[in-house]
């Protein structure tokens, strides 16, 4: 008998004004038209990544914010656990043409780990999210990280992120193509110049918004 897919929504797309109360709502969800050109929904949740799942071992876990911040700061598994959590509600857009829409994200903001890591220095204008696989990396505006609905997300629809899916913890930044949401996130980077990532020096936009289609470089 095949299990039920807990991550198969049901034909109503879930509205911002149903979000549950408390939760911070993506500016997106508000449009008229939630799916950007050349998008289609899908009621699942798609498995893209460039190399598969890595191990990790939540013994060993660690989430870093360096570069150019005022005091590097690292959390272990059981400290990140403790820091303070918020909801998001939000579209979510694959580069490869599907879109999923009503997500609930809970984790910790961006803002908050910033905040934590005693603030921005100048210069600080983009940033490199390092993952657990195999030296991946994403980079993005540092204004786009810091958004209030980003966040590096522990759970998805009240369930824990699974590791094909990106857990133990997932970057979250929902106005960008869901490759900006780094898998398997390791830790954040701040930088003065930008430096391109792995899908991003291969052929990928280098900001990748996708009300603008912006899928790739060329």
């Amino acid at each position: 008998m095949l299990e039920a897919d807990s991550k198969l929504q049901g034909d109503l797309v879930l509205t911002p004004a149903e979000a549950p109360a408390g939760v911070i709502i993506s500016p997106d969800t508000h449009r008229e038209q939630r799916i950007p050109p050349g998008q289609s929904r899908t009621r699942k949740w798609p498995v893209l990544d460039a190399a598969g799942p890595p191990g990790i071992d939540l013994e060993k876990w660690k989430f870093r914010v360096d570069g150019l911040v005022v005091r590097p700061t690292e959390w272990t598994w059981d400290e990140f656990q403790k820091l303070p959590r918020v909801r998001v509600f939000s579209d979510f857009h694959c580069v490869t043409r599907w879109s999923r829409l009503g997500n609930i994200w809970e984790g910790v903001s961006t803002r908050e780990l910033v905040a934590r890591a005693g603030g921005l220095l100048p210069g600080a204008n983009f940033v490199v999210a390092h993952g657990y696989d195999f030296g991946w990396t994403t980079n993005l505006p540092a204004d786009e990280f810091l958004a209030d609905d980003a966040l590096i997300a522990l759970t998805h629809d009240g369930e824990p992120i699974d590791v094909e899916h990106g857990g133990p913890a997932r970057g979250i930044v929902p106005r960008l193509y869901a490759w900006k949401s780094a898998k398997w996130i390791s830790g954040v980077e701040f930088l003065r110049e930008d430096r391109p990532g792995f899908w991003e020096r291969n052929g990928y936009h280098n900001n990748g918004d996708p009300w603008k289609e912006e899928r790739f470089g060329w």
